[in-house]
């Protein structure tokens, strides 16, 4: 388990019912992993590669249009 909680389900019904699988035995309490981790390894290359095969300029470009995007949400212009 990688330390996050199982997904809970709408149904409280439902709900019950897994933790009662859980508590006796009958269940696992973790997730079910759902990537392959041939395709996660990649996955996380792609970030770094891509910012490897930019220019400086580029990248502080594509953080300047982020962080004005993060401060317009935020309404603290």
């Amino acid at each position: 388990m990688d330390g996050k909680h199982p997904k809970r389900p709408r149904d409280l019904n439902q709900w019950a019912k897994q933790i009662t699988d859980i508590a006796a035995g009958e269940a696992e309490a973790g997730p079910e992993p759902r990537k392959n981790a041939a395709a996660a390894a990649l996955g996380k290359k792609g970030g770094k590669a891509r910012a490897d095969k930019m220019s400086p300029e580029r990248r502080a470009e594509i953080a300047r249009e982020a962080a004005k995007k993060r401060w317009k949400s935020t309404g603290a212009e």
